[in-house]
């Protein structure tokens, strides 16, 4: 019976295609088999434990990813700034600026995400035609770039307290780039006002800041509009004239803002440090002593340098850092020298 079973078996070929095993494979493959029950199962737990392994190794890499918030893009439309936003108009309309709009825009868009929270009911600077889903928390002049870029921003999206977002906003302005005295002064402000921290003290302790600085920036905020509209840009008030600011309007209010109310009229306006001077001397010696204001120098409306007087009539030129490249500085200075030599 065996060998009539032997002989049909042999009649039957392999299917078309299917390549006959050579006998160097069939013998290598017996080999590599398990001949008896207790091999087959050491085989098996082997199969199973490097099968285990990069189970583990797969959850391991996972828990790094537990709790992360995905990154999305989102229309940067439907993100407006957080009722903390602490970036004045002016600060928009910098060469900084216009550097960081262009990196954006020959990446295609925001490299590094900000962070937004969902919409939590009426948001500032949210119209009434606008559906705002998002908040910023942080990176509000990357938003701007690609707002302005028609291009959708990169963003992590996370739900946020005010305090937590308050806080992060702060770290990260002063990792990035560090706000004005004024723009700080307005933050912490907005912060005491609505109540997110009880005291001065409080708020330094929270930021991570000296309470000397927090009250310095907060007595510049505070300042009446005209003093702060008698400077060209509030960006350019310093922290060190808060002191001497608010001394001269508790000891002279009314003549503190009719001296700012003439420097804001004038033309042209005076510079920083000039509108400093003429609101901290008494009387009005200072309107008529101070020196001419600077003449602005402008290029793709920008400004790019200026032309300033001293209190000895020397004419100085004030050119924006990475403005003037350094092989074109004797270029200039040759310019200048023609231009002010006389035949």
């Amino acid at each position: 019976m065996g060998k009539k079973l032997l002989q049909k078996a042999g009649l039957i070929s392999a299917p078309l295609g299917v390549p006959k095993p050579s006998e160097p494979a069939l013998a290598a493959s017996e080999a590599a088999r398990p001949k008896t029950a207790p091999g087959s199962m050491l085989h098996f737990m082997s199969q199973q434990s490097t099968a285990i392994r990069e189970v583990e190794e797969l959850k391991d890499r996972l828990k790094e990813f537990e709790g992360a918030n995905p990154v999305r893009m989102i229309d940067a439309s439907l993100v407006v700034p957080s009722k903390w936003a602490n970036r004045h108009l002016s600060s928009f309309a910098t060469l900084e600026f216009e550097a960081l709009k262009e990196e954006i825009r020959a990446a295609g868009g925001n490299v590094q995400p900000i962070k937004v929270r969902p919409a939590r009911g009426a948001l500032h600077g949210a119209t009434p035609d606008m559906q705002a889903q998002y908040e910023v928390v942080f990176g509000h002049r990357r938003h701007r770039a690609c707002l302005e870029l028609g291009l959708p921003v990169l963003a992590v999206v996370e739900e946020t307290s005010d305090l937590d977002l308050f806080q992060q906003m702060e770290r990260e302005n002063r990792a990035r780039k560090n706000l004005s005295a004024w723009e700080q002064g307005c933050m912490y402000r907005q912060a005491l006002d609505t109540g997110l921290y009880p005291s001065l003290r409080k708020l330094a302790e929270g930021v991570g800041v000296d309470v000397s600085m927090v009250s310095r920036s907060v007595a510049l905020a505070r300042l009446p509009d005209a003093v702060i509209e008698a400077f060209p840009s509030p960006l350019e008030i310093q922290f060190g004239w808060a002191a001497d600011l608010g001394e001269a309007v508790q000891k002279d209010p009314e003549g503190t803002l009719k001296r700012a109310n003439a420097l804001k009229s004038m033309a042209p306006r005076l510079g920083a440090r000039q509108v400093f001077e003429a609101l901290t001397k008494p009387g009005e010696q200072a309107l008529h002593h101070a020196t001419p204001a600077a003449i602005p120098i402008q290029k793709s409306g920008h400004k790019v340098a200026s032309l300033t007087s001293d209190a000895k009539g020397r004419t100085l030129v004030r050119i924006e850092a990475g403005v003037l490249r350094e092989d074109r500085r004797a270029a200039l200075a040759r310019l200048i020298e023609g231009f002010l030599v006389s035949d």
